[in-house]
C-alpha cells in the first residue's frame, strides 16, 4: 500500500488577478512562498519518503519548501502538468467570455464534454495524471510519497479515486496548499484528507 500526500501549489499573482494559468511558468507570489513555508512547518506527517512535483515553477517551488524539511530531492515530471488552456491562459474569466460567448458556461456546467480551444480536455489530463500517479506508486509499494501539482490535476486524481464522472469534478474544491491524503493498493483507493488548510491558521 501506497500513501499518496497530494498537494496544491501556493498562490500565484495570476490566481490573485483571476487568470487562467494553464501550463504557463508562473511564479509563487510572497503570499503563495508563505503558505508553502507555513504548509512545510506543519507537515501533517512527520516522515516521507519521496516527493514529487510538476516541473511547472509555482508547483515545484512549493515541493521544494516541503523537500528541505525532510532533506529530500524532487523528482519533477511533466506529466503532472496543470491542464492546457490552450487560447484561455493568461485571460480571466470575463476576457474569455467576451471572445468565446457561452463556452465557459459549458466549461463550468459540463465539464466532462468541454474542450479548450487549443488546450486539453478533463478526460485527456486525468489520463495523463492518473498514469504518471500509478507509476509513481508501482516505484514506491509501502511507502509514503508527496505529489506537488495543481487544481485542475487533483481534481482529476481525486475523481478517478473516486469513482466520480468527471461531469461532477467541479464538486471537488482545492485551495491553495491544500493537503490530500490517498492510499493506493492495487486496484483500491481511499482518501483520508482532503482539501485541508489547517497549516495556514498555525
Amino acid at each position: 500500500m501506497t500513501k499518496l500526500i497530494l498537494i496544491r501549489h501556493g498562490q500565484t499573482i495570476w490566481n490573485a488577478l483571476g487568470k487562467y494559468q494553464g501550463q504557463s511558468d508562473i511564479e509563487l507570489s510572497e503570499t503563495g512562498i508563505e503558505q508553502a513555508e507555513r504548509l512545510a512547518q506543519n507537515f501533517p506527517l512527520a516522515k516521507i519518503d519521496a516527493i514529487y512535483s510538476s516541473d511547472l515553477k509555482r508547483a515545484h517551488k512549493t515541493a521544494t519548501c516541503i523537500a528541505a524539511q525532510f532533506k529530500l530531492p524532487v523528482q519533477s515530471k511533466t506529466a503532472l502538468r496543470e491542464m492546457n488552456f490552450g487560447d484561455w491562459e493568461g485571460l480571466n474569466y470575463d476576457q474569455i467570455n467576451a471572445k468565446w460567448g457561452g463556452m465557459m458556461q459549458h466549461f463550468f456546467a459540463n465539464p466532462d464534454t468541454a474542450q479548450i480551444p487549443g488546450g486539453e480536455s478533463f478526460a485527456q489530463l486525468q489520463q495523463r495524471a492518473t498514469k504518471a500517479v500509478l507509476s509513481i506508486c508501482e516505484d514506491h509499494p509501502d511507502q509514503t510519497i508527496v505529489i506537488a501539482a495543481h487544481g485542475a490535476v487533483n481534481r482529476t486524481i481525486l475523481a478517478e479515486a473516486l469513482h466520480m464522472p468527471l461531469r461532477y469534478i467541479w464538486s471537488i474544491r482545492q485551495d491553495n496548499t491544500a493537503v490530500n491524503i490517498l492510499t493506493y493498493n492495487g486496484l483500491e483507493r481511499s482518501i483520508e484528507l482532503m482539501n485541508s488548510t489547517e497549516h495556514l491558521k498555525k
